[in-house]
């Protein structure tokens, strides 16, 4: 798949995750505001206000006012068929982009074995990562931690999660861009925090990573 075209499928990828999150959140019928839902799923409220909008348009969510400020929102008929499809549609997706990641992932790990490489650390830490671990085992490399702002704190496997920052404090061989919806945001924390680009590596092409 050219970059291009894996660009275009992220970003649509992303755009339909969101307008599911809403989905799923106006479902429980619970009065909201649009900081309320900001809030909730971690999306800038500018965004919450757009894709409500758009929403709105295409009839799968009606809105009506009530005291305080908040908003009841409702799932058309046609908006539950739309959370139904949405969801298929991503599972399909997801699958076919796993696919292909454990794929390279593999591809990628035996090279760096070939080329002598001993240790690696993951920035990013969703279900990609999991398929990168897996892939992992098949070589003789050591993952030497697991960097993600956002999951910093929990474990992953036996690795604790470590806040980007702090990625300096381990030895390493490469990083291994291990995300695909948060690749870009984590990449730029690497680029924040000094990190050469020389040292990551991306089964998805960034540009100025060099492979």
């Amino acid at each position: 798949m050219n970059v291009q075209k894996m660009n275009g499928q992220k970003a649509e990828n992303q755009d339909s995750y969101k307008s599911l999150l809403l989905l799923d959140e106006i479902a429980k019928g619970e009065p909201l505001s649009q900081r309320d839902i900001s809030k909730k799923l971690n999306i800038a409220l500018g965004l919450v206000n757009s894709y409500i909008k758009n929403l709105v348009s295409k009839g799968y969510i009606t809105i009506s006012t009530i005291p305080a400020k908040r908003y009841a929102y409702y799932l058309t008929p046609k908006g539950f068929s739309e959370k139904t499809r949405l969801t298929y549609q991503l599972l399909q997706d997801y699958t076919n982009i796993y696919k292909g990641a454990r794929r390279d992932f593999r591809k990628l790990f035996h090279n760096l074995s070939a080329a002598g490489v001993k240790s690696v650390v993951f920035a990013g830490v969703d279900e990609v990562a999991e398929i990168a671990y897996l892939s992992l085992q098949e070589v003789d490399i050591e993952l030497a931690g697991a960097f993600d702002d956002a999951k910093a704190g929990t474990k992953f496997f036996k690795t604790v999660v470590m806040p980007i920052h702090e990625i300096h404090g381990t030895e390493y061989d490469r990083i291994i861009l291990s995300t695909f919806l948060k690749r870009d945001e984590v990449y730029r924390r690497l680029m924040q925090n000094s990190v050469s680009g020389e040292e990551i590596l991306a089964i998805y092409d960034i540009p100025s990573v060099n492979k």
